[in-house]
């Protein structure tokens, strides 16, 4: 399988993020909301950045010995 658990975990946290970011910005209804125009930017850039390290990540791998 090439993700395991902890990859879905991490993407659905970062699908939740990006839920919330633009739920509030829809709950604003504000272009230039403080929002919109400060916060929503950067979460939204660091929830699609989550999700890519979450797909690429590989946890360690047991080394038998």
């Amino acid at each position: 399988m090439p993700l395991g658990a902890v990859n879905y975990l991490f993407i659905a946290l970062g699908a939740a993020v990006l839920a919330l970011s633009y739920a509030v910005m829809y709950i604003e209804k504000e272009v230039d909301g403080f929002f919109a125009l400060g916060i929503a930017p950067f979460t939204l850039v660091g929830a699609y950045l989550w999700i890519l390290f979450a797909i690429f990540w590989r946890g360690k791998k047991k080394q038998n010995v």
